[in-house]
């Protein structure tokens, strides 16, 4: 069994009086892929915005066996969180490669930086052939590619990623969930948010299931659930939805 990397327990976030996220807990072990799904307006993005420090929380978040839930976000980063963001935010007037460095804005080793940008520059070939090009420029898919990249250029310990697959073709998803498995396979850790139920099942080892803020369905094993079954009765959406 998989240490645990990252510990949630009893997170909530509350935007004045109206609660996003309610008591919401959750695990993930070194080398895991961990899904959260659940319908639009779930609060899936508000949870990994109270993870990561971008929204005040109330809760225990705890990476690698430290309490971090008063950390800054820099902090975070900084002891190993990272997150793509949901419609990628590259810096769109900045170059590829520019967009790498900033990942890196944490780390002191400059020499083992360039030596990553032209890691992964080598793993995204389109990426590669585009360094010198505003990341503005980019396709949906390939600018996604840089969002995976910069973040990790940081190095991080558990990886959060929301919406990976939002708004690009099928086989861009195809090829985006290839390497998050790719990924996960060489070690990295992940917490995945995604409405693409059945691609998340590919790749997860657990799933949790969020609806209005609340965990209603914890620790699934991704293996043995069934896509339709999971939206008839956790998302309350026709057995057929995907």
């Amino acid at each position: 069994m998989s240490s645990t990397l990252l510990e949630v327990e009893g997170l909530d976030v509350s935007y004045g009086p109206i609660t996003a996220v309610r008591g919401a807990s959750l695990h993930v072990g070194e080398g895991e892929i961990v899904a959260v799904i659940g319908p639009n307006g779930a609060g899936k993005t508000t949870l990994l915005r109270g993870i990561v420090g971008l929204e005040s929380a109330g809760g225990k978040v705890t990476l690698a066996g430290r309490d971090i839930s008063r950390e800054t976000p820099e902090r975070r980063i900084s002891d190993g969180l990272a997150m793509v963001p949901q419609g990628r935010r590259v810096f769109a007037e900045s170059t590829v490669q520019m967009n790498l460095w900033a990942g890196a804005f944490m780390r002191r080793d400059r020499k083992a930086v360039e030596a990553d940008i032209d890691k992964w520059l080598e793993y995204f070939p389109a990426l590669g052939r585009r360094r010198d090009l505003h990341a503005g420029m980019l396709s949906g898919g390939e600018q996604q590619m840089l969002a995976l990249a910069r973040a990790l250029i940081s190095q991080p310990k558990v990886l959060l990623l929301d919406e990976p697959s939002m708004g690009l073709a099928p086989i861009i998803v195809s090829q985006i969930f290839q390497t998050l498995a790719d990924m996960s396979a060489q070690g990295t850790t992940m917490l995945l948010v995604e409405q693409n139920v059945a691609r998340a099942l590919e790749i997860a080892s657990r799933v949790y299931v969020l609806v209005s803020g609340e965990m209603v369905g914890r620790d699934l094993p991704a293996s043995e659930m069934d896509v339709g079954e999971l939206a008839k009765s956790f998302l309350g959406l026709p057995s057929g939805t995907s």
